[in-house]
């Protein structure tokens, strides 16, 4: 994979006080490239498929919006509390605006949690980005492995 120009657009959309306070690359110091391999790279390591996996999680965040900011069960496995704020958030990458919806993922059995958010899920599944290690957003495959699989 190469460091495009929109790659290097999208790093610079990623960093602390541009869309976000925090950003989306956490403590990484590497090029968005870079993130991306490695993340490839865990996702293959631990089974999972980046559409099948933004597909659970939009399932789950749609679940968890019905209990209008009160956690359900879903599936009886996990309990699903979203959060909304006010106005959009652009995507990073420049194709998108999203609402600003987050879900709290909690397995019941292992109690391991997950914040998920709707931009997250769709840098996951249009871009292969699952936000740098550090950032409050990131997708982490081996967290993911075991809270939705």
């Amino acid at each position: 994979m190469k460091m495009t120009p929109e790659l290097k657009k999208a790093q610079e959309n990623m960093q602390p006080g541009v869309i976000t306070a925090d950003g989306f690359l956490g403590d990484e110091k590497r090029s968005l490239k870079d993130i991306i391999v490695r993340d490839e790279e865990e996702m293959r390591k631990y089974g999972l498929d980046y559409e099948e996996t933004a597909e659970l999680l939009r399932e789950l965040l749609e679940e968890g919006r019905k209990g209008l900011g009160e956690a359900v069960t879903v599936k009886e496995r996990w309990l699903v509390q979203t959060f909304e704020s006010r106005g959009p958030l652009p995507c990073p990458f420049e194709d998108g605006i999203f609402k600003k919806v987050t879900a709290e993922i909690t397995d019941k059995k292992s109690g391991e949690k997950i914040l998920v958010s709707d931009m997250a899920i769709h840098m996951m599944e249009a871009h292969r980005f699952l936000e740098g290690i550090g950032s409050p957003f990131r997708l982490d495959p081996e967290l993911l492995k075991k809270v939705v699989f």
